[in-house]
């Protein structure tokens, strides 16, 4: 992963995109953006796998799935607003451990989503009010909330491990500071 991370450090360095981020209202309004997008995401998910889970059995699940279009507006708001983060501050986030746990979470989560539509959403979502949803959508829903929790966590965790400054372009440098401790 060392020279992906090298390139991108490199490649966003000169980006307009950074520029406006090391303004004064820069990055609190694109944080101000991102937790709003979040918000949304979470706020979605969460009520739709409570609902998985067994919650609010009144209400069919197909109502829920209402709410998947608020989440994919979140999503993507985050992955342009934390994309923002990225490029400007490329070496806090590419060499950060907290970050790239977080991606990790939001790749199972993803690949939760689609195990979800291909196995069990079809029954779901064709289930009268009251019945209990099937056992492999509430181990999903469960699923689901532990991985968004932790990539919330992940994403708080952010900054408190800010990896040292490495330094790609000098190697006794980049060895001293990024590898041996």
């Amino acid at each position: 992963m060392g020279a992906f991370q090298v390139w991108v450090e490199r490649a966003v360095v000169q980006a307009p995109i950074r520029a406006f981020m090391q303004t004064a209202w820069g990055w609190p309004a694109v944080e101000s953006v991102h937790f709003l997008g979040l918000t949304l995401l979470f706020g979605s998910i969460v009520v739709w796998d409570l609902r998985l889970l067994g919650m609010a059995r009144s209400v069919p699940i197909a109502a829920f799935h209402r709410l998947v279009p608020l989440a994919v507006i979140g999503f993507a708001i985050n992955v342009l607003s934390g994309s923002m983060f990225v490029m400007a501050e490329a070496n806090q986030y590419i060499y950060n451990p907290a970050f790239q746990l977080k991606l990790l979470l939001l790749a199972l989560a993803g690949v939760n989503v689609l195990v979800f539509y291909v196995t069990v959403f079809r029954r779901a979502a064709r289930m009268e009010p009251g019945s209990p949803p099937p056992s492999g959508a509430r181990l999903i829903g469960a699923i689901s909330i532990a991985l968004w929790m932790g990539v919330i966590i992940c994403g708080r965790l952010i900054t408190f491990y800010r990896p040292v400054v490495c330094m790609p372009g000098e190697p006794i440098g980049f060895v001293a500071d990024c590898i041996i401790r």
